[in-house]
């Protein structure tokens, strides 16, 4: 497997945006290198359905913009649908544990969430910000459009929150008591 198709699988599994310097790291290959294949990429993807995207920093695969009125007719018709069994699951992990990872939601889901985090995202019901310790990861949280469509006007109002944090912390408690003996 070349270094293009390397550099394609990560983006596409990823789903996000990943700085060139991590690629060039988890590929074990100089950045110059990586930059060149990245290139290549482009180059290679041309008159595709999807494209790369390239800051100085950042890279990304996109939807070509030759797809631009498919993708809005697809999405809208997404949006008219309900958010599923799957998005409910999602939001109440947001919900309860939230500002919460997409890493964390993955875990406890026992499935990658992508695809579900970006659809809450784009009908306005979570958001997501940059982690204050690791810049590169981002955290999910519930938007105020959601609180609001709850009828609730903070997270303490859902139903036996209070219960549901006194356990977490309780089992934090635990796991830390079992870490310091």
């Amino acid at each position: 497997m070349n270094l293009e198709q390397k550099i394609e699988a990560l983006l596409f599994y990823k789903n996000e945006p990943m700085e060139i310097k991590t690629l060039s790291k988890l590929l074990n290959e100089k950045e110059k290198e990586v930059r060149e294949a990245l290139q290549n990429l482009a180059n290679s993807l041309e008159n595709r359905g999807i494209c790369l995207i390239m800051t100085e920093k950042e890279v990304s695969l996109a939807t070509a913009s030759d797809t631009k009125d498919l993708i809005e007719q697809v999405a809208k018709d997404e949006m008219s649908k309900e958010i599923g069994k799957a998005g409910l699951e999602t939001l109440a992990i947001i919900l309860y544990n939230g500002p919460v990872s997409r890493r964390e939601i993955d875990y406890i889901r026992g499935v990658n969430s992508a695809f579900i985090l970006r659809n809450l995202c784009m009908r306005g019901l979570a958001e997501r910000e940059p982690d204050s310790k690791d810049q590169r990861v981002f955290k999910y949280k519930g938007s105020l459009f959601l609180l609001a469509h709850l009828g609730i006007k903070n997270i303490e109002e859902l139903p036996e929150f209070e219960i549901f944090k006194k356990k977490m912390n309780g089992s934090k408690e635990g796991l830390e008591e079992e870490e310091n003996n």
